[in-house]
C-alpha cells in the first residue's frame, strides 16, 4: 500500500463481531499473566485512551500528547534545558509512514524539555540495509542515533560503531520486562549492551474466520475430496491443500484465494517470508540451528527442507491472485489481506494492531491468529532423512529480526553532554509506558515486554476480550515456543537475506529450477562467508545460538 494511502487510514470502532468472538481463548502463557485494576488517572490506562477506541486514526498531536505524558522517567535523570544547543541525527524507517513518523511526534515534547534538535533521515524498507552498508563500508556514519535490528548488531556493534549503554538507562526502562528471547545476548556485543528495544518480532499466522467457517465451501470442499474438515489450516501441507482448493470458488460472490505469498524482493526483508514457510521443515526440534551448520557454516538454504519451501511457493503461485509474483510483503498484508484478498497471510504483528485500526480493512472482525504452520514432517540435517515425531507435526515459529531496537553510535561518546542527550532521547523512545501505547495502536511494532500481555489493560481501552487474547497468544506462543527459529546476530546476514532475495527473484520467475536456485544462493551464501572469515563467523554463529 502506498504511503500516500495508509495517511488516510483511521482508526475504526472495535466491534465484537461473531467471528471474534469464536476466536481462542485464553490459556498457556497468557492465562498465567496478573492481571490488575486500572484507576481513572492511572497514566497507563490515560495514555490508551490517545485518541481512544473509534475515536480516529491518531494524529501527530496524539504522538505529541503520549510523548509528554510519558515524560516522567526523562525529568528523573534530566534537567530542564540541559541539552540546549546539542543537535543530533537520527536514522530510521518510514514504513507505512509509521516508525519514525511517530518518533518524531514522540521526541517533540523531549526536545522542548531538554533543549536538544533532532535532524531525521527518513528510509524505506527496501533502502535500509544498502543505507546501513554504505555507510559502514565507506565509514561514513553521518547519524547519532540509529533505529536497527539486532541482526545488525554484528555489522555495527561489531566493529565498535555503538556507544555502551549507561547504567542510568537500564534503570529508565526497566530492561527486566522484556521477554525472555529479547533479554540479553540480544542488544549486545562482547557482554555489553547497546540496544534500547522497541519491538518484539515474530511472524503469525493471520487467517479468515469466515472463509473457514462457511458452508458451502465446507461441502464442495467435501465434495471434491479435501483430505479432513474445512478448517484452518494447521500445517504447511494443508495451506498448499487449501490453497489449490480455492482457485476457480467463489465467496459471497467474488473470487477467493488462499495463502498470499511476496515473492518480489524487500531489500533483504522479503527474505523472512520464505523463511516462515521453511522453519517447520527446516528446524528440527533436536537442532538450534536451522540456516547454517554450526561447525563449518554450511548453508542449509539448499538442503531437502528448503528446497521443498521454495517449491511450495512455485506451485502455489498459479492459485494465488493474478501477479501475485510482483507482491512484495506490503502488499500482501496491507493491501490484500487487510482488503479482503486472500484468506491466508504470514507476517509480523502489524497485521494484527491493523484489522480493526485500518480504514481500509474489511475483515476487522473476521480475523483469527495462532502461531505458524507446521509440517507433517521435519528434515534432519544430522541424518539427512526426513522425521515423523511422535509427537505430531513439527512447529517452529520464525522469531523474525528480533524487534527494532534504538541505538547510539559511538561518535557522540567525545562529547558527555551529547552523549547523555542521544541516551536520553533513546530511554524516551523505549520507555515502559509508551510502549504499550505502541504495542495498541499502528506504530509498527508490536508486543514485546511482559507487561504488554496484561489483557484486561487491553479490554479497558475498549478492545474486544475475544480478539485481543487470540491475537496476544499468537505472539506470546511465537515467543515462547522452545522450537522457535531463531535468527543470528552474525555480521552480513543481511548480505545473505540480499543474496538469496536476488537467485529467488530468479527462480519465481521461472529462469531456474527450486534446486539449482537454493544451490546458487548456497553457493553465494559460501563465497560471502570467507570472504567474512569463516573461522570467526562460526564462532558468531554458536554463540548467537548458545551452542
Amino acid at each position: 500500500m502506498k504511503i500516500e494511502d495508509y495517511s488516510r487510514l483511521s482508526r475504526r470502532s472495535v466491534l465484537k463481531g461473531a467471528a471474534a468472538a469464536s476466536a481462542l481463548a485464553a490459556s498457556g502463557a497468557l492465562g498465567m499473566l496478573p492481571s490488575r485494576a486500572f484507576a481513572a488517572d492511572d497514566l497507563r490506562a490515560q495514555i490508551l485512551k490517545i485518541p481512544g477506541v473509534g475515536k480516529g486514526q491518531p494524529t501527530d498531536a496524539d504522538f505529541q500528547k503520549v510523548g509528554e505524558l510519558t515524560l516522567g522517567a526523562t525529568k528523573a535523570n534530566v534537567k530542564q534545558g540541559e541539552f540546549a544547543g546539542v543537535q543530533l541525527s537520527f536514522m530510521g524507517l518510514n514504513n507505512q509512514n509509521l516508525h519514525n513518523v511517530l518518533f518524531r511526534g514522540f521526541l517533540k515534547p523531549w526536545e522542548d524539555y531538554t533543549g536538544a534538535k533532532i535532524t531525521w533521515i527518513d528510509l524505506a524498507q527496501a533502502d535500509y540495509n544498502p543505507r546501513l552498508q554504505q555507510s559502514i563500508a565507506t565509514n561514513t556514519i553521518d547519524f547519532d542515533l540509529i533505529e536497527m535490528g539486532a541482526p545488525f548488531e554484528g555489522d555495527v556493534c561489531g566493529k565498535g560503531l555503538t556507544s555502551e549503554m549507561p547504567d542510568w538507562v537500564k534503570k529508565q526502562i526497566d530492561m527486566e520486562d522484556l521477554v525472555n528471547y529479547l533479554k540479553p545476548p540480544v542488544g549486545t556485543w562482547n557482554g555489553k549492551q547497546y540496544r534500547v528495544t522497541v519491538d518484539g518480532d515474530a511472524h503469525n499466522f493471520n487467517y479468515r474466520t469466515d472463509v473457514f467457517a462457511d458452508a458451502d465451501l465446507a461441502k464442495a470442499w467435501k465434495d471434491g475430496g479435501g483430505k479432513g474438515e474445512w478448517v484452518v489450516p494447521k500445517t504447511w501441507q494443508q495451506v498448499q491443500a487449501v490453497t489449490k482448493f480455492l482457485k476457480g470458488q467463489k465467496f459471497k460472490g467474488n473470487d477467493v484465494y488462499g495463502y498470499l505469498d511476496a515473492p518480489k524482493p524487500w531489500g533483504g526483508f522479503g527474505f523472512y517470508f520464505l523463511g516462515s514457510r521453511a522453519s517447520a521443515y527446516a528446524k528440527h526440534p533436536e537442532d538450534k540451528a536451522w540456516l547454517f551448520d554450526t561447525d563449518t557454516m554450511k548453508p542449509r538454504v539448499n538442503n531437502p527442507a528448503w528446497v521443498r519451501a521454495i517449491q511450495d511457493v512455485l506451485d502455489a503461485l498459479p492459485s494465488e491472485p493474478p501477479n501475485q509474483l510482483n507482491a512484495d510483503p506490503n502488499e500482501t498484508a496491507f493491501s490484500q489481506f487487510l482488503g479482503g484478498t486472500g484468506s491466508m497471510v504470514s507476517w509480523w504483528g502489524d497485521v494484527g494492531s491493523n484489522v480493526k485500526t485500518n480504514d481500509t480493512s474489511v475483515v476487522g472482525d473476521l480475523t483469527g491468529f495462532s502461531i505458524l504452520p507446521g509440517s507433517d514432517d521435519v528434515y534432519n540435517s544430522k541424518t539427512g532423512k526426513w522425521d515423523t515425531l511422535t509427537s505430531g507435526p513439527n512447529y517452529a515459529p520464525n522469531c523474525a529480526y528480533l524487534g527494532w531496537g534504538v541505538y547510539v553510535m559511538a561518535r557522540v561518546d567525545t562529547d558527555p553532554v551529547k552523549q547523555k542527550a542521544a541516551w536520553s532521547a533513546a530511554a524516551h523512545l523505549g520507555g515502559k509506558d509508551l510502549s504499550l501505547w505502541c504495542a495498541a495502536y499502528p506504530s509498527g511494532f508490536q508486543p514485546y515486554r511482559n507487561s504488554h500481555f496484561n489483557i484486561p489493560e487491553w479490554v479497558a481501552a475498549g478492545y474486544d476480550e475475544a480478539f485481543i487474547t487470540s491475537y496476544l497468544k499468537s505472539e506470546s506462543d511465537s515467543y515462547n515456543h522452545p522450537n522457535a527459529a531463531i535468527e543470528p546476530r552474525i555480521p552480513g546476514i543481511f548480505q545473505y537475506y540480499s543474496l538469496a532475495e536476488d537467485e529467488l527473484a530468479k527462480i519465481f520467475a521461472g529462469q531456474s529450477t527450486a534446486q539449482a536456485g537454493a544451490d546458487a544462493i548456497a553457493a553465494a551464501w559460501e563465497k560471502l562467508t570467507d570472504q567474512i572469515g569463516r573461522d570467526n563467523q562460526i564462532k558468531l554463529y554458536k554463540a548467537s545460538l548458545g551452542v
